[in-house]
């Protein structure tokens, strides 16, 4: 029994170092060209280089993607571009379009293809035949059960690997096939830009009455009739890795680091716990705790087990629990002080929580909160800031302070 990885997604440079510090095994990112994120940060070449030897040095590898489908204009300076990945050190591309496999397998030959989830692999012919295009893995299609994604592992060659999502985003089209938002705004998500319309409130109108709108639901508040809910599996993993996939991929790199390190701090867990003892293993709801903290829309299985129960109609606003007030940079362990970089304004004397890379998460209080000179302070209201509170237990570095929206002022 293989252990599979983790995969994160990261949106940039701090969303990756988060990735890697809370137990990502891998990475995958968009670069400057030719991904499905063209509103993400993304990563430029020294960004990029920078994250490659950050992961390289702990063990951990980084895919770049190029998902996009291109249109002719699209293709200016691929070669060139897939060239530069090859130096810097990527350890795979993540693509969809046969064209731009053929021109890797031709100026890169020595660089790891995976095969994007919008190229819609949903039956071990249709990945058998990637494969032998010089595909080295399969991102499998989200609308597969266990069954077929087992049954597809059975059917394939050994060395073909399989990845799937786990937890994240969901699409109303197929694999994110779309041209909703191509129509309606002008914005194609089949080239990194979707308006997401498919979140948007609708009601029907009738042709000759059109000062009338009709629900769609009996709902005064209208209805979001494509409006997907989140993939959750992190009560499934023995299931998962029953499945013979070498990858469990969690998506969002539109996210922030807080659901980052959140999402693959309790994937890491499981799993691990997991491979300690197959046998004794039970789920812990504390991994569930952790998912429920950052933003996110109300979870289900997705296609896994057939659940018939995917929309969300009364709203698209997401679930926002906690917000990440700072980030620990530095531990004085003779002093008991911890230095904080701010993310949202926090008070002295606040109830936080420790979300710490390894570990169970703390409560404690922000008390004797001081700016870098030593003023007292009564809160941290600037962007970035350094403040310092007292705690007598070591803080490990990196670690994220957060604060339930219950407790906030």
């Amino acid at each position: 029994m293989n252990k599979p990885e983790i995969l994160a997604p990261a949106g940039n440079i701090e969303k990756l170092k988060a990735a890697i510090d809370f137990g990502a095994d891998a990475v995958y990112l968009g670069g400057s060209k030719l991904n499905l994120r063209a509103f993400a940060d993304n990563f430029d070449n020294e960004d990029l280089k920078s994250g490659i030897e950050y992961a390289h040095k702990k063990g951990k590898r980084v895919y770049v993607t190029l998902n996009v489908f291109p249109h002719n204009e699209d293709l200016n300076g691929l070669e060139e571009y897939l060239k530069e990945l090859y130096k810097i050190g990527v350890d795979a591309i993540i693509v969809s379009d046969p064209g731009i496999i053929m021109t890797a397998r031709e100026v890169v030959p020595n660089l790891e293809i995976h095969l994007s989830t919008q190229a819609n692999n949903v039956n071990w012919k249709s990945g058998l035949f990637w494969y032998k295009q010089g595909v080295k893995r399969l991102v499998l299609a989200r609308e597969l059960s266990f069954e077929e994604i087992e049954d597809m592992r059975n059917k394939l060659p050994k060395d073909c690997e399989l990845e799937v999502f786990i937890h994240g985003s969901m699409c109303m089209a197929y694999s994110g096939r779309c041209l909703l938002s191509n129509y309606l705004t002008g914005r194609d998500s089949n080239r990194g830009q979707c308006a997401q319309p498919c979140r948007y409130k609708y009601f029907l109108r009738e042709e000759k009455r059109s000062d009338e709108l009709y629900e769609i639901k009996e709902d005064e508040k209208g209805t979001y009739i494509m409006n997907s809910k989140d993939l959750c599996m992190i009560e499934h993993i023995p299931e998962l890795v029953q499945t013979g996939a070498s990858s469990l991929k969690i998506e969002g790199r539109m996210k922030s680091a807080f659901y980052v390190a959140s999402v693959v701090k309790a994937y890491r867990q499981a799993l691990d716990e997991y491979f300690n003892d197959p046998e004794e293993y039970s789920f812990n709801e504390k991994w569930l705790d952790m998912l429920m903290k950052p933003s996110h829309r109300q979870y289900y299985t997705g296609f896994y087990m057939g659940d018939p129960n995917k929309q969300i109609y009364e709203s698209s606003s997401y679930i926002r629990e906690y917000d990440i007030v700072g980030v620990v940079r530095e531990y004085k362990e003779d002093e008991g002080i911890a230095v904080i970089e701010q993310r949202n304004k926090a008070y002295d004397g606040d109830k936080v929580e420790i979300l710490k890379p390894h570990g169970d998460n703390e409560i404690i209080y922000l008390n004797d909160m001081r700016d870098t000179k030593g003023n007292k302070l009564e809160s941290a209201p600037c962007a970035q800031m350094l403040f310092t509170i007292k705690t007598p237990n070591s803080i490990e570095v990196n670690s994220m302070i957060i604060k339930s929206k219950g407790e906030a002022r």
